[in-house]
Formats: structure tokens, sequence, C-alpha cells
């Protein structure tokens, strides 16, 4: 889920990478226009992925809503964007060595050299700080809970393990499904098999969705000696395998909130026709294994869940 900018032909010039706090002269590269400085502050925040992180909390809250309470979702998405950007933030702090050996990441503001690292810091922390006490002070401190546990996992187990064990993808998933059990508290203050349902549906979709990105992009990783299932997948079986068993997987799982009386036999419909599209999109991957499949596996994965959400959320209780 990257900001580039023109090159000017025919000119180059040294761009030095913040490292540890030095900065370190990397190889000449193409002289580009540099964003404004607000701009790389955003980019440290990854707002497409946050977007993903705010909708997976609203539709807890709202699902989790007996009615429409205005106040309390405002407060819960403002407590989950600081969280988040804070992450995301801390994440390019901790990543920055890495992302220098990419190349689709090699632009981001810190191995460009845009930004000190320990400006980012200070900022990452910041937001991550002030989304847990906003959370614990103004929604309730079982959801401020989720999301420093989600915090801490993501940062503390999921990001240095991707440069030791293939299993990140599958830890990472857990921090990565806890914002909708963080709008479910926010309405509720207590965690119900209704928000583990929500929870599981969006647990599974991220497998086929990352790994679809880690396929894509293999190469870059190995690069950077992040391990990647696709890296140590020549031929690309079992990474396809998983794609196609968490992809059908997420058909009857998607199911589950009408048997709990959470939506109704429009969402049922719903769910199983974009469930089976989304299928469809992953066994066209697993038979082409090309990049460009790939990504529309990806693609359809940014649609696929919208969409779910949107029809449970109009269908809520069967009405």
């Amino acid at each position: 889920m990257n900001l580039g900018s023109a090159g000017v032909a025919g000119r180059r010039t040294t761009c030095p990478v913040a490292v540890a706090g030095s900065e370190v002269p990397l190889a000449s590269v193409p002289l580009t226009r540099h964003p404004s400085r607000w701009h790389d502050y955003l980019a440290l925040t990854k707002p497409e992925v946050t977007f993903l992180v705010l909708m997976a909390t609203g539709l807890g809250c709202i699902m989790a809503s007996s009615s429409f309470n205005l106040k309390v979702l405002f407060h819960a998405l403002v407590g989950t964007t600081l969280v988040a950007a804070g992450t995301a933030t801390l994440n390019h702090y901790l990543e920055r060595v890495h992302d220098a050996k990419m190349r689709r990441t090699a632009s981001r503001p810190l191995p460009a050299g845009r930004l000190m690292p320990r400006r980012v810091l200070g900022f990452g922390l910041t937001l991550s700080l002030a989304g847990v006490f906003y959370l614990a002070f103004i929604v309730n401190f079982l959801t401020s809970f989720v999301g420093l546990a989600a915090l801490l996992s993501y940062l503390g187990l999921y990001t240095p393990l991707k440069r030791h064990t293939t299993l990140c993808t599958f830890i990472g998933a857990f921090p990565g499904a806890a914002p909708v059990l963080m709008g479910w508290t926010a309405a509720q203050n207590r965690l119900p098999l209704e928000a583990w349902a929500l929870y599981a549906i969006l647990f599974v979709w991220q497998f086929p969705h990352f790994l679809a990105i880690a396929w894509m992009y293999r190469e870059d990783y190995a690069r950077a000696g992040m391990l990647m299932l696709p890296g140590r997948d020549g031929k690309g079986d079992a990474t396809f395998r998983q794609i196609l068993g968490y992809s059908l997987a997420l058909i009857p799982l998607s199911l589950v909130p009408t048997f709990l009386g959470m939506a109704g036999n429009i969402y049922l419909f719903s769910a199983v026709v974009f469930g089976l599209g989304f299928f469809y999109f992953a066994y066209r991957a697993s038979l082409h294994r090309s990049k460009v499949y790939a990504r529309h596996l990806l693609h359809a994965s940014v649609i696929y869940l919208p969409l779910v959400y949107a029809i449970m959320v109009i269908d809520k209780g069967g009405l």
C-alpha cells in the first residue's frame, strides 16, 4: 500500500540517507523534485493503510451499536487514526535501512534522506502515545488496550520477524485485524462472539491480500533480507496454495455474521457472490503466477473488503 516524483533528465546528484542519526552518502541517484515537508510526514503515516484500518474500525463500531452514535464513532476513529499513523511512522523508522535496499521503498522520506531519524521517531511516538491516551480517556480502557497491544505486537514481533521467519505474515495478521475489535469495544466495551466473527474475516482476508503484494515484490523483499514466503518459493506452489486456501476459507467465514443475526439474507447472498468473485481472482493468479495477475488479485482484495463491509452495514440485523 509510494509517492514518487519526476526526475530531471541528464542530471545526477548524491542523496544522503539518514541511518541511526547520521547521514551516510548513497551512490549517485537521479536528481528529483523533492516532495514538501508536510507531504513527507503524511507519507510516514501510510494513508492508504490507515484508510483500511479506519474502515475496519468504523465497521466494528457500527455493527456493535444498537443505534447509530456519531459521537462514539468519531472518537473511535480519531483515536485509531492516531495509533495507526503512529505505528506506520515507527515502522518507517525501524525499517529505514532495509527500505533503502528496495526499489519500491528507496524514495521514502527516511531512506531518501529528506527527514532525520530522530524527528521521525519523535513524530511516531507522539502520534502513538496521543492515540493510546485519547482512546483510554475519551473512549474506554479496553479499546486503548487493544490498540496498544496491536501497536506493540506489530512493531515488536511482526516487524523484526520479517528478517527471521516466513511465519511473520501469520503473526502480523493478528495485530492487522485488531482495528475491527477496537471499533467494537468503542461501542460496547466488551468482546463478544460477534466481534471475533468480524475479526476472523479480516484476519483471513489479509493473507491473499499481502501474499499478492509479496509475490509482486519478491525480489525486492529478498534484496532487503526479508523472509517473505514468495522469496523462498521459486515456483510459487506454497504461496498460491495459501492464497487459494485462505480465499476459499473466506467464503464461509464471511457468512457467519448472518448466522449470528448480525446481518440478513441480502448480505448472505452478496457475501457468497463477492467471495466467489474474490476466489476467482485468486485462482487466476494461481494459474498464471505472474506479477500482472497478482496485481489483479491485489486490486480485487481492496475492492472486496469495502463491498462486504458496506453490504453488512446496509443489511445490519436483516433490516
